[in-house]
């Protein structure tokens, strides 16, 4: 499955398409298809990544099992034989899921200086309006993991905010506070665990809403697609290190003169397959069981 939506049928109304995700009216639920797309700079690539999908939603039920201690999820139901409509079509990469009003903001939490949080430190010396000490080298770790959030853009890239910004998209200043903290401490959980693994979690994005009132965590957690994963063994601060995200895309897609603007370039099959395989292994090691093990629970 690419997850083109016309080859997605699973007898629910279409509710709506994300970039990765198809989502379906389940009633008083929602249904979240995973699909193989990938996208890059906040653009949908032509070529899709073999069993993606199955990746985001293996790791985002493995993490919201064991994150309820620190916030309530929005998953309801993961196994196909038991959601309703044709999901059992769809197993392994599909979670039935409560409805919530989402935050209008990206939670975002980083651990290391990388990326854009980078770039932004080189102009500013500080990262969302978060000052930080001088002298800091590209994936040096930070003192302490810090929120930086980011809005959500509907058309074009995301942009780094403030938390004074955050409250004001919000509308609530303690709701961003609660969120953040919750942020933090979800950073926090899944670093120790990555780390036990062999693994770095450089930086992460959350996202929060609320159900009944209360701040659940939503749509996916600590995957390669929300999150910047490391080997730990080849880090070294004064450069980024390979990693079991994106970044093999992105850096194919920068080598071949893209401008960003749809559409992306197609992928070769080597990138693909490269690519196929860092989700993979980032899924094994982080849960200590293969991928084909979560499929057949599904």
């Amino acid at each position: 499955m690419t997850g083109a939506l016309n080859t997605l049928d699973v007898g629910l109304p279409h509710v709506a398409s994300g970039k990765v995700r198809e989502i379906f009216d389940a009633g008083e639920h929602l249904l979240m298809v995973a699909t193989d797309r990938v996208s890059v700079f906040d653009v949908v690539l032509p070529t899709p990544i073999p069993e993606k999908g199955a990746v985001l939603t293996g790791l985002s039920v493995f993490w919201f099992d064991r994150t309820q201690q620190i916030v309530p999820n929005h998953l309801v139901e993961w196994r196909g034989a038991t959601m309703p409509g044709g999901a059992g079509s769809v197993g392994g990469r599909a979670m039935l899921v409560r409805k919530a009003q989402m935050l209008p903001i990206e939670c975002v939490v980083r651990g290391y200086l990388v990326g854009s949080g980078w770039k932004d430190y080189k102009r500013t010396g500080e990262v969302c309006g978060v000052e930080l000490p001088e002298g800091l080298r590209e994936a040096d770790k930070l003192p302490e993991p810090i929120f930086t959030p980011a809005t959500k853009a509907h058309t074009g890239h995301d942009e780094n905010i403030d938390s004074d910004s955050a409250a004001s998209i919000v509308g609530d200043a303690s709701l961003v506070k609660r969120a953040a903290e919750i942020s933090i401490a979800l950073y926090e959980f899944g670093r120790a665990h990555a780390e036990s693994r062999g693994i770095l979690l450089a930086d992460t994005k959350f996202e929060l809403g609320l159900v009944d009132g209360e701040l659940v965590l939503c749509d996916e957690c600590l995957t390669p697609d929300s999150s910047r994963y490391w080997p730990a063994d080849s880090w070294e601060p004064g450069a980024t290190p390979p990693s079991y995200d994106k970044q093999y895309v992105r850096d194919y897609a920068d080598s071949v003169g893209w401008d960003h603007s749809a559409p992306g370039p197609e992928l070769p099959d080597e990138v693909v397959q490269g690519t196929r395989a860092r989700y993979r292994e980032a899924f094994e090691r982080i849960t200590g069981m293969t991928l084909d093990q979560h499929l057949g629970q599904a």
